[in-house]
Order: structure tokens, then sequence, then C-alpha cells
């Protein structure tokens, strides 16, 4: 650790004024909840593009991408390449859906499918996915501040939570997009300059890089067998699928930017934009991680230091030599998201370091901010007003978004407190959010694709498919003598299974009521909404 020149800390400082600012300016437009929450339907497709990409890249990339591509390989690439399915599927499917039916919440429909019972699981579905997202978040920015400055994990977090929660409520959605816009591009400009950094001090440069990743099989995809025990291609890969199409479909984050645009097609259009910015721009952060490798490898005294860091977190009360036995044993998956931290620390000049920082700041507010908006929307929409108090004023619905804001930006806060120690800032996102989300998009599914299910099938399904997420989180804990009893499935896996229960058995529990399935009318796209 060591202290931030003057210089970068006024980068910094200037950074996080200039987000609160933009609060304050769009708060003169925040005189209703529709303004709050939809931005009166008037932001470009280009801008709504660069904040569904923006959320998209959140610190879990930023820090867990090159720590994960540091600790194994390219595994967790096969996550990106399946975005384009998803986007396809989204962008011809859910969009016109959920625009023709000019609900700003994503969960309203289900309530009309199947009943209250429905929208109230998708909605407990989705507020622990985004608390589990802004907890994963403020411990990843937390990670790398607390080696910059030294300060307390739990004090980063409060501060940066305090200026998010500042220019959220008061700008509203409309300050959240335009605010992603400017992040999305400061946080892509300081991974680049991290990349060329590490490449430039890298002795044998780019050749020594490739070199030293085919030795040790850094740049792999993982297995193409067919072993869905393991992370293999295929688990990622369906995984990857089922969660983006969680994410454009289901989340209320990027459904509630489809009702900010001016039509149909520019809310296509952003799904796009974002699957063109974010794909290659992951792969480049899998590329700065294995050059952090190659960098790591011949620096074998820095390796050595983030190892000694590592086991003193550890063991707080160990003795040295009790510290150095648990470095020596420690492995690169164990300390991979420490590298880039220590990095910045050690090897980048006076002055760029605040940019960088800028950049981390960018991926962590980006994506909280927009968690933040979206569940205090679905707070106030789907259950204040839905079973406490549906007649409010607008003057008493914009004040219960922005009680609700704040609230949720402080469980978020406390949530990333919760998460300090943890091994991989993105094992541990992937592994809350297949848990949390698996059931929802099942259920969707089932209510968009299968007119003949009803409320009864639809809730033994979804009571099946939660015992099956439940029964595969929980295997590892069961005791040994009842080992036959555990789920063979990666962890994973959990998504992928879950949204399957409940659509198959959903649409095998209809087919035995001797219903005959047929599609929904409102899954066909309609051409002429289309080009609008």
């Amino acid at each position: 650790m060591k202290t931030l020149p003057v210089v970068d800390l006024l980068v910094i400082i200037a950074y996080l004024v200039g987000m609160i600012a933009v609060g304050v300016y769009f708060s003169r437009n925040n005189k209703s909840a529709d303004q709050f929450t939809k931005a009166s339907g008037k932001i470009p497709g280009w801008a709504i593009g660069m904040s569904i990409y923006a959320t998209f890249l959140s610190s879990n990339t930023f820090l867990g991408v090159p720590g994960k591509a540091f600790g194994s390989n390219w595994n967790s690439f096969v996550f990106s390449l399946a975005m384009p399915l998803s986007a396809w599927v989204a962008a011809r499917y859910f969009v016109p859906f959920y625009r023709n039916t000019g609900e700003v919440s994503a969960y309203t429909h289900l309530e009309h499918r199947f009943g209250a019972w429905a929208r109230t699981y998708a909605v407990v579905c989705f507020l622990l996915t985004q608390l589990a997202r802004m907890g994963s978040i403020f411990f990843g920015i937390a990670l790398s501040l607390q080696a910059l400055t030294g300060y307390p994990m739990a004090t980063i977090m409060i501060v940066v939570g305090i200026c998010i929660i500042l220019y959220t409520v008061m700008g509203g959605m409309e300050a959240v997009i335009w605010t992603e816009v400017v992040q999305g591009v400061i946080k892509t400009a300081g991974a680049l300059i991290i990349l060329y950094l590490v490449v430039d001090g890298m002795p044998g440069g780019v050749d020594k890089i490739i070199e030293i990743g085919k030795a040790d099989d850094k740049f792999s995809l993982g297995s193409f067998a067919p072993n869905f025990s393991q992370s293999t291609f295929w688990v990622i890969f369906l995984y990857g699928f089922f969660m983006n199409l969680n994410n454009f479909g289901m989340d209320q984050n990027y459904v509630q930017r489809y009702h900010t645009t001016t039509s149909i097609k520019e809310a296509a259009r952003s799904i796009w934009l974002c699957v063109y910015l974010y794909v290659p721009v992951s792969l480049m952060f899998f590329v700065l991680g294995s050059c952090l490798y190659a960098y790591y490898q011949t620096n074998p005294e820095l390796l050595d230091a983030i190892r000694m860091q590592v086991a003193g977190e550890r063991l707080p009360n160990g003795s040295p030599e009790a510290i150095r036995q648990l470095a020596a044993t420690l492995s690169p998956a164990e300390y991979g998201d420490k590298v880039m931290p220590h990095f910045m620390v050690n090897k980048v000049p006076a002055g760029l370091v605040g940019l960088i920082v800028a950049a981390i700041l960018s991926a962590a507010m980006s994506t909280i901010s927009s968690s933040m908006n979206a569940s205090a929307t679905v707070f106030s929409v789907d259950i204040y007003q839905r079973y406490l108090k549906p007649n409010l004023s607008g003057a008493q619905s914009l004040r219960l978004l922005y009680v609700a804001t704040t609230v949720f930006g402080v469980l978020g806060m406390m949530a990333g407190i919760a998460m300090i120690g943890v091994k991989s800032v993105l094992d541990i996102w992937w592994q809350l959010s297949g848990i949390f989300a698996g059931g929802m998009l099942g259920l969707f599914l089932l209510g968009m694709i299968s007119r003949q299910t009803q409320n009864a099938e639809a809730l033994a399904a979804t009571l099946i498919g939660v015992l099956v997420i439940v029964w595969m989180t929980f295997s590892p804990q069961i005791p040994d003598e009842y080992a036959a009893l555990r789920s063979t499935f990666h962890l994973n896996m959990v998504m992928v299974v879950g949204t399957l229960t409940i659509f198959l058995v959903g649409l095998l529990l209809t087919r035995l009521r001797g219903k005959k399935l047929e599609p929904v009318s409102e899954l066909k796209p309609n051409n002429s909404v289309i080009n609008q």
C-alpha cells in the first residue's frame, strides 16, 4: 500500500463530484414517477445501448474477469459467446412484448397469467439477485481501492455508496442512463491503459506473453466433452445463454430501459449495441488477465508479495512462519483477484492511477445505480402499490421511489460488507445470481409460450423447480453417508436446470390435463410495430 499522489486524488474527487453534478442537473426534470422510472421515453437508442453495456461491464468484469483469467483460463469467456443468441431471442420476442404491454414492471404480466403469487415470487427472486449483484460489485471496488489507499473496505463501500445514492436519487433513470454513457467510455479507456502498461513492461512483449500462456494452457475455453459436472465449455455456454436471456428478458434493469426509447426498433437496437460492445471488450479483459499472468511469472518477487498479502489476510493473528507456509500453498485461483490492484499500486505511474481508479469506480457505479433504480421501481409498483397503498398521488409515488432507492443502496452496501473475504468475486456473483434467478425465467417462459397452462400447473411446477434449486445448491453440504443424494451437476447448472425444470414440468402437467398447447400470439413479432 502506498499513498496516492495529489494529482490522482484530484482526478478521483473530480469524477465523483461530476457524477453527483449529473444527478443535480437531471433532478430538475424529476417531477413525476414516470420521469423517474422511464425518463418519459425520450432517450435515444444508442444511449440506452451504451447504458446496458455499462451495466454489464461492472467491477465484476473489470476486476473479476482478469482475476479469473489469471487463476485459470478463458473458460468464463464462453459466457460472452452465448450473449448474441440470447440477444436475438430478446430483441425478436421480449422487446415487442414489453413495449406493447406498456407496463414499467417486468413482472406485472405474471400476475395477469397466473395470479399474485407468481408476480411476488418473481419480485423476490429479482430483489435477491440485485442485492447479490450490488454486494459483489461493492466488494470488488473496495478490493482495489483498499490496495491503493489502505482504508478499510467497509469505509470505502460506504463513501462510494453515498455518492451513488445521491446522484441516483436526485437524477432518476435519466441520470442513471447518461452517467452510464460516460462511465462506459471511462472504464473501457482505463482497461486499455492497464493493458498497454502490462504489455509495455513485459520482457519479450506479446510473443513472450503468448509463449507463457500456451505453455500453461491459459487460452483454453474449457473442455468440449459433454460433461456437466465440471466447468466445461457447454456448462458455461448454457449458463451464459440462460443468464443473458434472464438479463435481457426478465431483469428490471434492462426491461425498464426498453420503455425509455422512442420505439421498439430503437429498443431492439440498444440490445445489439450492447452485444457489439461487450463481447470484444470482455475478451480484452481476459487478454489482460493472461498478460498479467505472464508478467508476474517473469517477476516472481512480485508474486511472492501477493501470496504473503493473501496469507496474512487469512491468518490475521498467525505467526510469520505460519503465514509463509500458507503463502507457499496458495494457487493462482486463490489470489487472482488481488493481482490487478497490486499492479496498479506498484506499476502504474502517477497521474494515470486516478484515471484508472475512476474507471473502476465507473464500472461499479454504473451497475449499482441501475440496480438501485430498478429495485426501487419494482418495490414501488409490485409490492407497495400492489399490497399496501394502490392509490398513491404523484408526489407520494415520487417520494416512495426516493426512499426505496436509498434503502436498496444501503442494503447493497451491507451485502458487500458481508462478502469480505470471498476468494473470487466473479465466482460468488455467478453462483448467487444462478441460485436466486434460476426459477424466474422458467416461470416467465411458461406463461408466454404455453397458452393453456393455468395457475395450478404453474404453481406446482414452480414449487418443484424451487425444490430442485435448493437441492442442487446445498448438495455439497449433504453428509458423506448420504453422498448418493448429492447433485452431480456443476453449480453453474443451477440456473439452467432450475429454469428448465419449471418450464418443462409446467408443460408436462398441462399435457396431463389433456390440453393442447399452442403458442401465445403475443410472442409473434409484430412487423408493423417493429418497423416503427
